[in-house]
């Protein structure tokens, strides 16, 4: 079928709406099919019928009924109805379909087919996006917080390249200011104590270990350092760069905010939002209008001393991001900067785009566990768990797959004994193992067994056919995670999709005295290779072929 199933069925229910003389195809045409979790309720679900009946007053289980009354010529006009069992209507008004097994079959051949370039949805119909992500200061080495960033964003980034998009990663690096001044007042003054002065270490100073570090060796080595910020900005932005790359995060673009300054965007972009009536003076300071896109009050820009705030290089960050091409940002920020959309999204108005047109995703932090207890943090100031000792610990595959596995709005447990752990107990070992367990079978299949024409028919067993509706499942999964720009629900895909494997492979034989049979099922466990292997790829972890 030259369509998706999907597509032909969204068709059938905005034409039977039609039909019906419905006014509500405004409903019809944003109509999303959901996949039951419970296969009583049918292979895809729509609760359009309640929509348009919450419009217009109408009774939706009634409403429903008389949509799958006409819904069976639109099936038919379109050649669907032949892998379509029976339309039911359950519940309150759901309208549930039941697909045949000659589909899920003919997904299967497909799927082996063509590889992993069939499980490929084009959503984004190669839209321009930005993905800006982690963007620590560099003051410091990356938090478990930003490490669970980095993998959120790299692993977004892969599922919206996959689904169509034109897709760029970008670093804004805080390399100015007050902060990046610190720091070397902090390095210059530990330099100090290492040379056997005596030191008053302000509070305020950057407390953490590697702040000795930096300076020891400069006394070890002799350094000649003239500029204490800038060394230890280009010592831990070089150290933040090495990190991400063993995590398997890059980035296409590391964006200066010293640049920024200099290039004279930022008053460019002030003097545009003037130009608009969005700018005003009050008390000596130059103020953004923000309150008229929705704010719940006017943000100052400019301080009294001529100084920016932090919303001044964002505003003309942002317009830079636009003038570069790109028609959807999207932005992943920590907890703590919730209140800061508002003044953005305010700021995007202004500058005359869309709101839409910038995302937000807060991700919540993330808690080191050990055997189930939170890692106790050292007593000393500035000392944190870092994705350098959790990647030493575990590993970069296990750091991404447990950092992805709970909802980014959802705080993470990130139990490090588990992720160690070589059994089923581990969710990234028990999809690795799956995959492994593939290549060896696939390994001991002779060549021959693996013919042009496979008899699909055989695939029968309960097993057998419960593996490949969860195979067919895969390009839901990424419509869902580009949905909703998180990448938790892949993690939960693979680990069903390997369960349900495991559940065959215990159950029936592979490779065995009938042929035919042993064909049938070497095409179906290539099926689960290929989903697993493009899976896994997208969330940015390895597949090992043996284990």
């Amino acid at each position: 079928m030259k369509e998706s199933i999907e597509a032909i069925i969204t068709n059938a229910l905005s034409e039977a709406l039609n039909s019906l003389g419905s006014v509500q195809q405004d409903v019809a045409e944003n109509a999303f099919l959901d996949i039951p979790a419970n296969a009583s309720f049918g292979d895809y679900s729509s609760n359009l019928a309640m929509m348009v009946a919450s419009r217009t007053k109408q009774n939706p289980l009634e409403l429903g009924r008389r949509i799958v009354g006409v819904l069976d010529a639109c099936l038919d006009a379109s050649g669907a109805k032949k892998y379509i069992r029976f339309v039911k209507v359950q519940g309150p008004g759901f309208i549930n379909f039941f697909l045949s097994e000659d589909y899920f079959r003919d997904y299967l051949r497909s799927l082996v087919s063509l590889g992993g370039d069939f499980l490929r949805v084009n959503l984004g119909e190669n839209r321009r996006v930005l993905i800006e992500f982690v963007s620590a200061n560099p003051t410091g080495p990356l938090s478990v917080a930003h490490a669970r960033q980095g993998a959120v964003g790299d692993a977004l980034a892969n599922i919206l390249a996959f689904a169509g998009f034109f897709v760029k990663r970008e670093y804004y690096l805080n390399d100015e200011g007050n902060q990046i001044t610190i720091l070397g007042s902090s390095v210059e003054a530990r330099l100090k104590e290492l040379s056997g002065e005596k030191v008053e270490f302000p509070e305020n100073f950057y407390q953490g270990e590697y702040v000795i570090d930096l300076a020891r060796r400069i006394k070890e080595e002799h350094l000649v350092v003239r500029d204490f910020s800038e060394y230890g900005l280009k010592d831990i932005s070089r150290t933040i760069g090495q990190e991400l790359n063993d995590f398997s995060v890059h980035f296409d673009n590391w964006y200066s905010q010293k640049e920024l300054r200099e290039s004279g965007k930022i008053q460019e972009a002030l003097e545009l939002l003037k130009e608009k009536g969005f700018v005003y003076e009050q008390d000596g300071a130059l103020w953004f209008k923000s309150t008229e896109f929705g704010d719940d009050k006017d943000r100052v820009v400019v301080k009294s001393d001529g100084s920016y705030t932090y919303l001044a290089p964002d505003i003309a960050y942002h317009r830079d991001k636009y003038e570069r091409g790109f028609q959807w940002l999207i932005n992943l920020w920590g907890p703590d900067h919730h209140g800061y959309i508002n003044r953005l999204k305010a700021s995007v108005g202004a500058l005359g785009y869309p709101s839409e047109s910038l995302s937000i995703v807060i991700v919540q932090l993330a808690t080191i566990l050990r055997d189930g207890k939170p890692v106790e943090m050292s007593t000393r100031k500035g000392q944190y768990i870092t994705l350098r000792e959790v990647l030493n610990e575990v590993g970069p595959d296990a750091s991404r797959f447990f950092f992805l596995m709970r909802r980014t709005s959802s705080h993470l447990d990130f139990d490090l004994e588990v992720a160690k752990k070589q059994t089923s107990e581990n969710p990234v070992y028990y999809v690795q193992y799956a995959y492994a367990r593939i290549c060896s079978i696939l390994r001991q299949a002779q060549q021959s067994a693996i013919a042009d024409t496979v008899d699909f028919t055989l695939l029968r067993e309960n097993e057998e056919l419960q593996l490949i509706r969860k195979l067919w499942q895969f390009p839901y999964i990424v419509k869902v995670c580009v949905k909703t720009l998180d990448p938790y629900m892949m993690t939960v895909y693979l680990q069903e999709l390997s369960e349900s494997f495991h559940r065959f492979y215990d159950r029936h034989r592979v490779l065995n005295d009938d042929n035919k049979l042993t064909c049938a099922r070497l095409y179906l466990v290539q099926g689960v290779r290929n989903t697993l292997d493009k899976g896994l790829e997208l969330l940015g972890i390895s597949r090992p072929e043996k284990m």
